[in-house]
C-alpha cells in the first residue's frame, strides 16, 4: 500500500500548492469525465439492450400472427376446393403458402440465435412437404381421382399444418425464453453499472474531500458528515440521513443527499414489485403456451362431430367451450369465485368427456358455505389435466376424477383424485423436489400443470406448503390443495 500513501501525499501537495480557482476548475474536469462515464456506457448498453429486446419482441408477434394463418387459410383453401366450392385455378393456395415462406424467411433473417434460426429451417422443409402435398392435390384433382382420396390428401395437408403451427408455437416458446435471458443479462449489466457508478461515487467522494481539505480548513466538519452519509448509503442504510450543517453552501447539497437517500429506497422498492410482476407474467406466458393445444384439439373434436351429425354433442361441446374460456378471460381479473373455478372444470371436463368418452367418468362436489368465496383463478384445471393426460390416459380401462371442495376454518381446501396409473417413490420423490426448489420450465420432462399451480401459489400467498401430493403406483393420485385466510366473499 506504500504506492497508495505516495499517490494521496502527492494530491495533497498538488491541491495545496495549486490556486483555488485551479483547483477547484481541475477538480470539476475529473468530476465531469468520471460521471460521464457511466452515462455514456448506459447509453450505448441501454441501446444494445433496445433493439435486442425489440428484435425478440418483434420475432415473436410476427411469427404469432403467421402462426394464425399457417393453422387455417391453407387447410379452408383447399377444402373449398375439394368440396367444389372453387376450382384448383381459383384458389389462393400457392399465393398464402408463398406469403407463408416469405413470412419465415424474413423471421429467419432477424433470429441470430442458432437454435431458433434451426427450427425456422425445419419449419421451411415441413413447408416443402405442405407445397408437395398440394401439388399432388391437383395432379390428382386432374386426373378425376375420387373425392374420398382428394380428402385423404387433404387429411394429410391439414397434418401437416398443425405441424408446421406446433413448431411456430415452439419457435414463440423458444424466443419468449430467449427474451427471458436477454432480459437476465439486462439486469446483469445494470448491476455491473451499477457498482461501477458507487464505486465511482465513492472515488468522487473522496476526491472531493482531499479537495475541499486542501482548500479550506474551515468547511472540513461539514465535508466530514457527507462523507459519513454517503458511506452508510452505500452500506445500505437507506434511512440515513445527515443534519443541515452551518456552512450555508453545503446545505443545498445536505439536503439533495437526504433526497437522494430516500428516492434510492423508493426505487428499490418498485424494482422489487417490477420483478414480481415479471414472474407472474412468465407464469402467465407458460399457462399462454399450454393452451394453444388444448384449443384445437377441441376445435377438431368438435368439425368431427358436425361431420358426423352428432348435433346434440355439439351443441354440449360449445356451450362448455364457451364457458371455459369465459371464465378462463376473466375481464382480465386474476380473481374468481370457487363456483365459477368449479363451472371452469366441470366446462373442461364436459369437453374431455366428449373426447375421450370411452376411458374418462369424472364427479365434481363442494360446499355451499364456500360458493362465492374468491380465489385465485386457474388453480384446479392445470391439476384435473395432468390427472387426466398423466394418470387416466396411462392406465387401461375406464378412470374417474373426483374433484372435491371443502372449508378447514378459515382455509379453502380442494382435492384432484384420480383412480389412474399412479407414480412410483422415484417418480413421486421427483416432483416434490420440482415443486420445491421451482427450476426453470424448459427443463421440465412432465408435471407442467404442479409447477404452474405451485409457483403461482408461492407468489402470490408466499408459502411453498400449500400444495401436497399423495400417489400410488397402479393405484392413482390425489392431488390436495388449501388456500389460507380465504375470507372474503364476493
Amino acid at each position: 500500500m506504500a504506492w497508495y500513501d505516495r499517490a494521496l501525499k502527492w494530491l495533497g501537495l498538488f491541491f495545496i500548492s495549486s490556486s483555488i480557482k485551479k483547483t477547484i476548475k481541475t477538480s470539476h474536469i475529473v468530476i465531469i469525465g468520471l460521471m460521464l462515464i457511466p452515462l455514456l456506457i448506459s447509453v450505448v448498453v441501454s441501446l444494445y439492450n433496445t433493439i435486442s429486446y425489440d428484435r425478440l419482441i418483434s420475432n415473436v408477434d410476427k411469427t404469432n400472427r403467421l402462426n394464425q394463418i399457417v393453422k387455417s387459410e391453407v387447410s379452408n383453401e383447399l377444402w373449398d376446393i375439394v368440396a367444389g366450392n372453387k376450382s384448383f385455378a381459383e384458389g389462393l393456395q400457392y399465393q398464402i403458402i408463398d406469403t407463408i415462406n416469405y413470412q419465415i424467411n424474413n423471421i429467419k433473417t432477424t433470429t441470430t440465435i442458432t437454435e431458433n434460426r434451426q427450427l425456422l429451417e425445419v419449419t421451411e422443409r415441413a413447408m416443402n412437404t405442405l407445397t408437395r402435398y398440394v401439388n399432388r392435390l391437383e395432379t390428382q384433382m386432374k386426373q378425376g381421382y375420387p373425392v374420398i382420396e382428394n380428402e385423404r390428401i387433404l387429411d394429410e395437408i391439414r397434418g401437416v399444418s398443425i405441424l408446421v403451427s406446433e413448431i411456430l408455437q415452439d419457435f414463440i416458446v423458444l424466443e419468449i425464453e430467449s427474451a427471458a435471458t436477454a432480459n437476465e443479462n439486462i439486469k446483469q449489466r445494470a448491476f455491473i453499472i451499477g457498482v461501477m457508478e458507487c464505486i465511482i461515487i465513492i472515488f468522487v467522494t473522496g476526491f472531493s474531500l482531499f479537495v475541499q481539505m486542501s482548500a479550506a480548513s474551515n468547511i472540513d466538519k461539514s465535508i466530514g458528515a457527507l462523507v459519513f452519509l454517503s458511506s452508510r448509503i452505500a452500506e445500505g442504510d437507506l434511512n440515513a440521513r445527515a443534519e443541515f450543517p452551518q456552512v450555508r453552501e453545503f446545505k443545498a447539497l445536505t439536503e439533495n443527499l437526504n433526497t437522494m437517500a430516500g428516492k434510492i429506497k423508493t426505487l428499490i422498492d418498485e424494482n422489487i414489485r417490477e420483478q414480481q410482476n415479471l414472474q407472474k407474467s412468465e407464469m402467465r406466458a407458460l399457462q399462454a403456451q399450454i393452451t394453444p393445444h388444448f384449443l384445437y384439439n377441441t376445435l377438431d373434436s368438435i368439425i368431427w362431430l358436425a361431420e358426423g351429425n352428432q348435433y346434440d354433442q355439439v351443441i354440449s361441446i360449445t356451450r362448455a367451450f364457451s364457458n371455459f374460456f369465459r371464465i378462463s378471460l376473466n375481464r382480465g381479473n386474476e380473481w374468481v369465485t370457487v363456483d365459477d373455478e368449479f363451472k371452469h372444470i366441470e366446462s373442461y371436463l364436459t369437453i374431455q368427456k366428449i373426447r375421450y368418452r370411452d376411458i374418462l367418468d369424472y364427479s365434481i362436489a363442494y360446499e355451499e358455505a364456500m360458493k362465492n368465496k374468491t380465489i385465485l383463478k386457474l388453480l384446479l384445471q392445470p391439476l384435473v389435466e395432468n390427472a387426466l393426460y398423466h394418470g387416466i390416459k396411462n392406465k387401461r380401462g375406464k378412470g374417474t376424477i373426483k374433484v372435491r371442495g371443502w372449508q378447514e376454518g378459515a382455509c379453502l381446501c380442494f382435492s384432484v383424485e384420480d383412480n389412474g396409473i399412479g407414480m412410483n417413490e422415484e417418480q413421486l420423490s421427483k416432483i416434490r423436489k420440482q415443486m420445491k426448489k421451482h427450476p426453470a420450465p424448459e427443463t421440465l420432462n412432465t408435471g407442467y400443470g404442479l409447477y404452474n399451480v405451485s409457483k403461482r401459489l408461492e407468489l402470490y400467498y408466499n408459502r411453498q406448503d400449500l400444495l401436497e401430493i399423495i400417489s400410488t403406483y397402479q393405484e392413482g393420485t390425489l392431488i390436495i390443495l388449501k388456500i389460507p385466510g380465504a375470507e372474503q366473499n364476493v
